[in-house]
């Protein structure tokens, strides 16, 4: 026999991990578990199996929570948050650098654990899994102790609710409490059913690095649980890693609550691999992509996408690279491919290939299965059309479905048909093209030549139903602060009645809406009288209805080549606005005296006119960041319009309400549909003959009049909006964020809080953040 003959027939030899430090941890608790609350562990009581899916066995019991252990949790994080958020960002520092400097001590110990409870591969667990928790750690003891010089106006937001998903135990434990207590707050966290047991080990380091009482809280059971945190009162945001309709219920729970939400849900990540792409790295990353952690992985580039003329190459190099896979015991270090989390996960991934393979070739690996255990094999179905069932259907196994596509703009096209928009990979060595693609796929994260690249300072989340928010990175912490307001409660103001001698002079005037730059008639066909507080009749407007919002939102869709236009023309467009309105300052002024009664009508288009000139200034120059990643490479935090905001504008202030929602909007490449104040509307309808005069494109502002009321549940249900802002001076939260569960968009409501449109919480960063999406596309380099 050569020596090449047997470097081509040899296999890999068994190098299993010792479990001996673990099971020695679990027995110091004689494999009992309570809950961790206020920095001490309640003794086990009747709760459930945690059990290890690659070989069925009891690892430990494992103590369901009541709701008298959530509610002590919850008073527990509550007392200990106000001293947390006292403490000096120095002080947050060393408690987490100490965590960090733990979570490397007893890495090992992690890593196997990790490995024992959840089933994937040591290797896994060892490189990735633990080197990211550690450096999560790290990263937020770098912001805690930057956070009272670089973010002075901001504060924590309370006590935290975080829910986490099975498939990353320790990693989503990491992302959440991480930013959390590094800003001030307090934590009271349900890992998942199946895999409990490394929070609780994360648990005992909190107590060891000197973390106070309390600032911490892991609560264990099912879903129970979860809905426990989520409708708690005493909760002020919760964070939520896991399945898109389980997002869809906890939107649609805490709507109106004024809890903060940040939702990290499902994918369906293409994986597109062009005709100029390095085949044989673009196959081996797509083993990356799909296969590590067995598929178990929200950003998984599932469905491959690859180009008509390599097709047939690249399955047949991607079905060798399969068959050599090794699956088996996790915890052999020359495994690829371990278990799945539990026989619930592996009788769902069987049952939906079941379902949906006949549509196309399904291809199972020739690698050998265990003979016990949760394991499902590599497998490959091709030949699918984009409207497939397993096209979209997140299936969160080692299944990999795929079509081809012929040009760049069917990729494009392809990619982006589906409901979900977390992550994607392109494949080419032409960087002009790799560029020109990744920010016309929508999603929050692009990689370029790679796949599942993570790190604490580039931000990770989806955007349509993939949920809404940031984890990690700058845009991360701000999920767990809020802007340092003195608000006042929020007080209606209605409309003036028609008085009892009514005044009506000169002719009849009744304002039209504004809808893809024409006036429009309300499709109800009413209209209502707006009076002043004198008793006379300023003119009529139209009663706006479901249909309005409809035409609105397609006129604004078929202006969306605005967000392609650069910064410096919007910010010229702007600027003109700004200068026509000045022309016509003195009208608006009289304009809005009548409608209030008062004489500050002056005052109000003057700090318009500034609003105008605040956000011209900003348009070109709200960049994006280059993170530095530990890679070779940077990763690109891209500033993306949002898309279509449907926004109620404030009531209080009319024309510089609407203003400074509209102006931010569009500043950032946003198009827009504005409810005008319902109380004092004529300001913006004479406001839509500036914008006639001012080179604003069609359909870019839209400005509806009517009743808050009956136009909120339409915009904030339509599917074709993108984000719902409202100012009313009717507290209309509750019935926005409700009906936004449809499509999952962002929201952003005042929850009965008034704000002062003259002052600093009238404009700013936040509104700038509000109109932007985060996308971060990963660039390695180098030979």
């Amino acid at each position: 026999m050569t020596v090449k003959d047997i470097f081509e027939t040899m296999d890999y030899g068994p190098a299993p991990e010792s479990t001996s430090e673990v099971m020695a941890w679990i027995a110091k608790y004689d494999g009992k578990f309570g809950q961790f609350i206020n920095g001490e562990f309640t003794p086990h009581h009747d709760g459930f199996e945690s059990r290890n899916p690659a070989t069925g066995d009891i690892l430990a019991l494992v103590t369901q929570a009541s709701s008298d252990d959530v509610d002590a949790a919850v008073t527990a994080a509550t007392k200990a948050q106000k001293k947390w958020a006292r403490t000096s960002g120095h002080e947050r520092a060393k408690v987490l650098y100490a965590i960090a400097r733990l979570l490397q001590k007893h890495s090992r110990l992690f890593a196997v654990l990790e490995t024992m409870d959840n089933g994937k591969p040591i290797r896994e667990s060892r490189d990735i899994d633990i080197p990211l928790v550690q450096r999560h750690f790290y990263y937020h003891a770098g912001m805690a102790q930057l956070m009272e010089s670089e973010l002075p106006d901001a504060e924590p937001i309370g006590v935290c609710g975080q829910i986490i998903p099975w498939n990353f135990p320790l990693l989503m434990l990491a992302w959440k409490i991480a930013p959390a207590i590094a800003t001030g707050n307090a934590c009271v966290l349900k890992p998942a059913e199946y895999t409990s047991l490394t929070a609780l080990l994360f648990a005992e380091i909190c107590v060891q690095a000197g973390l106070p009482k309390g600032v911490v809280n892991i609560v264990t059971g099912n879903g129970a649980v979860g809905e426990m945190i989520v409708t708690h009162e005493d909760i002020d945001k919760i964070a939520f890693t896991g399945s898109t309709a389980v997002g869809r219920r906890i939107r649609e729970a805490t709507a109106g609550s004024g809890k903060a939400l940040t939702l990290e849900l499902g994918g369906k990540s293409p994986y597109i691999v062009f005709d100029d792409a390095d085949i044989d790295s673009a196959v081996e990353g797509l083993v990356d992509a799909i296969w590590f952690n067995q598929g178990q992985v929200c950003c998984a580039g599932s469905r491959l996408l690859v180009q008509e003329g390599i097709a047939e190459e690249f399955y047949a190099k991607l079905k060798a690279r399969m068959d050599g896979l090794r699956m088996g015991d996790p915890l052999d270090k020359c495994i690829d491919i371990g278990a799945l989390v539990d026989p619930v996960q592996h009788a769902t991934v069987t049952d939906m290939v079941a379902k949906g393979g006949h549509e196309g070739e399904v291809y199972h690996a020739k690698c050998k299965l265990p003979n016990q255990g949760c394991y499902y094999p590599p497998t490959l179905i091709t030949g699918l059309h984009s409207a497939a069932y397993l096209m979209q259907e997140e299936i969160f196994g080692p299944v990999l479905v795929s079509t081809t596509f012929r040009t760049p703009a069917e990729a494009v096209q392809l990619a982006n048909n589906t409901r979900y928009g977390l992550a994607a990979s392109v494949w080419s060595e032409n960087v002009n093209l790799a560029l020109d693609i990744a920010p016309k796929l929508v999603a929050g994260i692009v990689w370029v030549n790679a796949t599942n690249l993570f790190d604490a300072a580039a931000g990770f989340g989806g955007v349509r139903e993939s949920g809404f928010g940031r984890e990690g990175g700058w845009e991360g912490l701000s999920a767990y602060t809020r802007p340092k307001i003195a608000s006042k409660p929020l007080h209606p103001v209605a409309p003036v009645s028609a008085p009892k001698d009514a005044q009506i002079t000169g002719l009849d005037r009744t304002a039209k809406m504004y809808i893809g730059g024409k006036q429009a008639r309300p499709d109800s066909g009413y209209s209502t009288a707006i009076w002043s507080p004198k008793g006379k009749l300023l003119g009529h407007v139209g009663q706006g209805s479901r249909k309005d919002i409809r035409n609105a939102v397609e006129a604004a869709h078929a202006a969306k080549g605005w967000g392609k236009t650069t910064g410096h023309l919007r910010a010229q467009i702007l600027y003109y606005i700004a200068e026509n309105l000045s022309a016509r300052g003195d009208e608006f002024a009289h304009r809005l005296n009548q409608m209030s009664g008062k004489t500050g009508g002056r005052k109000e288009v003057d700090a318009t006119l500034s609003r105008l000139f605040t956000y011209a200034a900003w348009a070109d120059k709200y960049d994006g960041q280059a993170h530095g990643v530990p890679i070779r490479g940077i990763a690109l935090a891209m500033k993306e319009p949002v898309g279509v905001i449907g926004a109620l504008c404030p009531d209080e202030a009319p024309l510089l309400g609407l203003i400074s929602v509209m102006a931010p909007a569009i500043a950032l490449g946003n198009t827009c549909v504005l409810a005008a104040s319902q109380a004092a509307p004529l300001a913006a309808t004479d406001f839509y003959q500036v914008l006639d005069t001012s080179d604003v494109p069609a359909g870019v502002v839209n400005i509806l009049t009517g009743d808050h009321a009956d136009l909120a549940g339409p915009m904030a249900g339509h599917l074709d909006v993108d984000a719902v802002w409202s100012f009313s001076s009717t507290d209309l939260s509750a019935q926005i964020e409700h009906a936004s569960a449809g499509n999952l968009k962002r929201t952003w409501v005042n929850d009965a809080h008034a704000r002062d449109w003259f002052g600093k919480d009238g404009e700013g960063r936040e509104f700038l953040q509000q109109a932007t999406e985060v996308k971060n596309i990963w660039v390695p380099y180098g030979e």
